[in-house]
């Protein structure tokens, strides 16, 4: 019984050290971004040494893994099954792009570091498509349905993060301001509804 209890208890304590250094990693992808964090930088913050680190993480893949899982498990993107029974296209889009600029507002330093350093940093450009690729793919297939080809490509402007960032903080508007402007803005694209 002594040895059960004290297989237990070590692999509670590994857990519990693997989760000290993911959460460490996903601070420093929030404020230096992935590119950026080493793994001393990470061990440092965890409290741990960098064979600790190693027995946990071989390689960095697998700590950007860990780092984006716990991510998205603690605050997942809009799932956009439910937007695709509201009927009104304009209603649809707002709902839609109300849930999306809610999650970038709750997570935007995460994702303004991420997004930037997947511009020149192979390995979190890979998370980052393999994250938030599926789902962007369906956020356009679900608010893009009977769109113009224009329209569509004002939509992808409507998801982007930096359009997000731009509207909210940098212009100041409301999430409802912004939402509204870019559903105006696909709605009058060429092919779409007269201004």
């Amino acid at each position: 019984m002594a040895r059960t209890y004290t297989l237990k208890r070590r692999a509670e304590q590994q857990a519990e050290t693997r989760r000290r250094i993911v959460e460490a990693a996903v601070e420093l992808h929030s404020t230096v971004g992935p590119a950026l964090t080493t793994v001393s930088m990470v061990a440092e913050r965890a409290g741990v040494q960098r064979h600790t680190f190693y027995a946990h993480f071989p390689d960095e893949r697998s700590l950007h893994m860990a780092c984006s899982g716990m991510a998205m498990e603690r605050d997942p993107l809009p799932d956009s099954a439910v937007w695709s029974g509201v009927e009104d296209q304009g209603e649809r889009l707002r709902v839609g792009l109300l849930a999306i600029y809610g999650w970038y507002e709750r997570n935007a330093d995460m994702a303004a570091c991420v997004l930037r350093d997947a511009e020149y940093h192979p390995l979190t450009r890979e998370i980052a498509e393999l994250r938030f690729g599926p789902y962007m793919a369906a956020y356009g297939t679900v608010l893009g349905e009977s769109l113009s080809a224009e329209q569509r490509a004002v939509l992808r402007l409507a998801l982007s993060f930096f359009t997000w960032r731009t509207l909210v903080r940098e212009s100041a508007l409301d999430q409802d301001a912004a939402v509204e402007a870019m559903v105006q803005a696909i709605r009058c694209a060429r092919g779409g509804e007269k201004r």
